[in-house]
């Protein structure tokens, strides 16, 4: 019955396309593409036990990645896109490595330092050129590939609806698995794990390269949905992880509700003056945290289980 109502729920999310706006369709991509980054994120502090204060580091590397070789390299960016996801998982298990025997307060504040740092590496004289700068780098819009009868918002909102799907369900057959059980050890019992045998500093670097590899394409598909690149600060890094709190962050399906809950606040922040923008997202995030803190602690996706559970 469970698979059904997923088939459905799929089935509805590829209709939409049919009948939505270009507007729309855009905004849609914006929860897929949150969802993408949440769902990473939750892999590696809900079920690995790891805190990141700076994934917004990989999303900007995967949309810089993405940005260069489509406009400089001429590579299509259907192609970009698994390129730029291996670059992320390489770059994110080089990062962790000799910094996941830190104890977990010490090891946020290196990735919080490296959320801090990024926006002036992407903006470094020496790469300008590649980057844009403080100007960021805009791009020109791709072709729909294979001659598909779609607008370019169509596609590239299925093109995200897929890969979140292919993504969902490779995280769900990752942690259904051995190296799920070993990195859910990992997080609930460390001392124990490593007295079993299991290699805490390998599956450890592992689990954070898989999640900057999704918070690398999530940044990708959002420069190709925005045409448009610069590099996230540390109030990205931080929304991923208060959506991530939001909707479940020891659940898949949280990554979706936390992603509907980032993109409600990014379309009130958009309605909200200029001046006055980052007070009022601000005084949101603080609000709706202390809420869920207190009254729903395991986020929607526990408010939910517990209700199925009920009926």
């Amino acid at each position: 019955m469970k698979r059904v109502g997923l088939v459905v729920l799929l089935a509805g999310a590829a209709a939409i396309p049919a009948f939505a706006s270009d507007f729309q369709l855009f905004k849609f991509t914006g929860v897929l593409v949150f969802a993408i980054a949440l769902l990473g994120l939750n892999i590696l502090t809900g079920y690995n036990g790891q805190i990141s204060l700076g994934h917004g580091a990989f999303y900007t590397l995967g949309a810089y990645g993405t940005a260069v070789l489509t406009a400089y390299c001429a590579i299509p960016h259907w192609l970009a896109l698994p390129i730029t996801a291996g670059v992320c998982l390489a770059a994110g298990c080089l990062f962790a490595l000799p910094l996941v025997r830190l104890p977990e307060i010490q090891f946020a504040l290196v990735t919080f330092a490296l959320a801090m740092v990024t926006p002036s590496l992407a903006n470094y004289k020496g790469i300008a050129n590649w980057t844009g700068g403080s100007q960021g780098l805009g791009l020109d819009k791709p072709q729909v590939p294979f001659g598909l009868p779609l607008s370019y918002d169509q596609w590239i909102y299925l093109l995200s609806l897929s890969v979140l799907v292919l993504l969902f369900a490779a995280a769900a057959n990752l942690l259904s698995g051995r190296v799920g059980r070993a990195v859910m050890a990992i997080r609930d019992h460390p001392l124990a794990a490593q007295s079993a045998g299991i290699n805490t500093t390998y599956y450890k670097t592992l689990t954070f390269g898989i999640s900057a590899m999704y918070a690398g394409i999530a940044g990708a598909l959002s420069a190709l949905a925005l045409l448009y690149v610069a590099p996230a600060g540390i109030f990205v890094s931080l929304g991923f992880l208060i959506g991530s709190a939001v909707g479940g962050i020891a659940s898949l399906s949280g990554a979706v509700y936390g992603a509907v809950f980032l993109q409600l606040i990014a379309l009130f922040s958009g309605a909200v003056a200029q001046s006055a923008r980052t007070a009022a997202v601000l005084a949101i995030y603080g609000v709706v945290v202390i809420a869920f803190l207190h009254l729903l602690p395991n986020g929607v996706a526990g408010l939910v289980a517990r209700l199925s559970g009920r009926r």
